[in-house]
């Protein structure tokens, strides 16, 4: 009897007491088991434990879960819902066996009219000792899992699986990266993907699009909600794409745009020479001061009066400190330039009203709908009444046909959750992990770019350490963290061995963490990293399999959406 594995249990009101007896039994066996109610034999929801028990399922926080009902029937009905769960009910030990040697049923149902303790007890004892045969049985697993991409293509299915299980066991840690709720992702898989849709809403070029319409009127009317924008496209396939949309819209090829220098934290699409964006306009840097690794608006100031650009754009991908857009605007009227905000990682900040703003002052402001929003991959662009109608061109026909619909509904869900009143306390969460985790960091002796953070991120300089980026991220990989190597101010290693790692903290977020998770994920990081400089004197097998061990059980602890 395998006592290692983690069992948690529900029933419904008539199912009580066999559930205290099977509590009783399995841990007189040894297992540790998870009761999640009921407590009391008042009338309830047989459905609410149900869901409670396969979510521990399906997030790997427990290995084999029992649910009790009195027929065992809507239990077992419930719990097949579930999309990873096999839940099987079982009146005999015979039963229970074949449901795990053929099936590999995961939950177990009874009956609480129909079995006693006693019997209860040799229902557990086969259940739970009976293994999975494999073999013919696997591909009838797949056939009848309720998935019909698992049924047309297993490989594929299995690779999706694969990701989903990465996501689930590891800690998340890019900037760029969330989880999205299973609303967005509902929507997001609708049958909207189905739709073409040119044009907008009132004015298609195909017929049939009267309800998707509705759909995307619904988001442009909650974009201007959360952001208070006076107008805003929704069609926008990417963050990059939406920020190509801003330039066609505003200048012309060959005008000169001043931008946040890469090295300093800026974006590919913001001119680097090999993106679109560089290729495109005459492109001009600001950057950070070498001694604050802040922006210095007075730097910026002058090279906006010297070059004289056509657009001044504020944003950054790695930049944790607040931007001053209010000085940013003086600076453009100073000098006749149009202002530009790409708020791709602070968005879901600004959303909540923890962050200052761009719109009162930029005439555009981009942003992504993934990250810090928690939406869908994609993105979305807001102006100034008086540019819309050539951002709404420049997007249709000027960069692409068709929108995604599918996309517009999840991004509509999205930002429908973010004008939920949960979603302030959330975007606080972001911040207050991100800084008590650059604390942290600190405190264990690594030095924090800009000396700490505003937002949901921070640069992690490792050249102290004897460390690079690159063989950071692979070493922290191992221990399940997942964080990217990122090149910090005035960088002294190379493209592909950076000096340092970026850290961000909205997916551990979703996930329920607080600041002190977050400290002892930086503890982790920290001990991750000591045993990288340890193999690089004298590389012992096996050196992070202990720490992995321990990531693994202290993730298990914060569930997936």
């Amino acid at each position: 009897m395998n006592t290692e594995l983690s069992i948690v249990i529900g029933s419904d009101h008539k199912g009580v007491d066999l559930k205290e007896a099977a509590i009783e039994i399995l841990t007189g066996w040894g297992y540790h088991v998870e009761d999640v109610g009921p407590a009391t034999k008042e009338s309830c929801n047989y459905a609410e434990y149900a869901n409670k028990v396969c979510k521990r399922i399906v997030d790997g926080r427990a290995d084999r879960g029992v649910l009790i009902c009195f027929s065992g029937l809507g239990m077992s009905i419930a719990a097949n819902r579930w999309k990873g769960v096999r839940a099987t009910l079982c009146r005999t030990p015979q039963e229970a066996a074949f449901s795990r040697q053929h099936n590999d049923s995961n939950v177990l149902c009874v009956a609480s009219a129909f079995l006693s303790a006693e019997a209860m007890e040799e229902v557990l004892r086969i259940w739970l000792d009976a293994d999975f045969e494999g073999g013919r049985h696997i591909d009838r697993l797949l056939v009848g899992s309720g998935s019909p991409l698992a049924a047309s293509d297993p490989e594929l299915a299995a690779y999706i699986e694969e990701e989903r299980q990465r996501q689930n066991n590891n800690i998340e840690l890019i900037a760029s990266e969330n989880f999205t709720s299973p609303a967005v992702m509902e929507a997001q898989g609708s049958c909207l993907t189905n739709k073409y849709a040119e044009g907008y809403p009132g004015k298609r070029w195909y017929g049939g699009c009267e309800v998707v319409d509705k759909v995307e009127q619904l988001a442009i009317d909650r974009a201007k909600a959360l952001f208070g924008c006076d107008a805003v496209n929704v069609q926008a396939h990417s963050g990059s794409s939406a920020n190509q949309t801003v330039y066609h819209a505003c200048i012309n090829p060959g005008d000169t745009i001043l931008t946040m220098d890469l090295a300093c934290g800026g974006h590919l699409s913001h001119g680097f020479f090999a993106n679109f964006s560089g290729k495109t306009y005459k492109v001009e840097h600001y950057g950070v001061s070498p001694e604050t690794e802040m922006i210095d608006y007075d730097a910026l100031e002058a090279k906006a009066k010297e070059v004289k650009p056509a657009l001044i754009l504020a944003g950054a991908s790695a930049y944790s400190r607040t931007i001053d857009f209010a000085r940013i605007r003086k600076i453009c009227d100073e000098v006749g330039a149009i202002m530009f905000v790409d708020m791709a990682h602070i968005a879901g900040l600004v959303a909540a009203g923890v962050h200052p703003s761009p719109v009162p002052y930029a005439d555009f402001v981009s942003t992504t709908t993934h990250k810090s929003l928690r939406g869908p991959r994609g993105g979305l662009v807001m102006c100034k009444e008086k540019w819309a109608k050539k951002l709404d061109s420049a997007t249709f026909p000027g960069l692409q046909g068709g929108p995604l619909m599918h996309i517009i509904a999840a991004k509509a869900a999205c930002l429908g959750e973010c004008l939920k009143p949960g979603f302030r306390t959330y975007a606080e969460q972001i911040v207050k992990n991100a800084k008590a985790m650059a604390d942290k960091l600190s405190q264990l002796g690594f030095r924090i770019v800009a000396g700490g953070t505003d937002n949901h991120c921070f640069l992690v300089d490792l050249s102290g350490k004897g460390l690079n980026g690159a063989e950071a991220q692979v070493a922290l990989d191992k221990v399940g963290i997942t964080v990217n190597k990122n090149a910090i101010p005035y960088d002294k290693g190379t493209t592909f061995k950076p000096s340092g790692i970026r850290i961000g903290t909205p997916a551990v977020t979703t996930r329920g963490m607080k600041e002190d998770d977050v400290r002892k994920v930086a503890e982790y990081i920290g001990r991750c990293l000591a045993i990288l400089a340890a193999q690089k004197v004298c590389e012992t097998p096996g050196a992070y399999d202990e720490l992995r061990a321990e990531v693994s059980a202290f993730n298990k602890s914060f569930p997936m959406p």
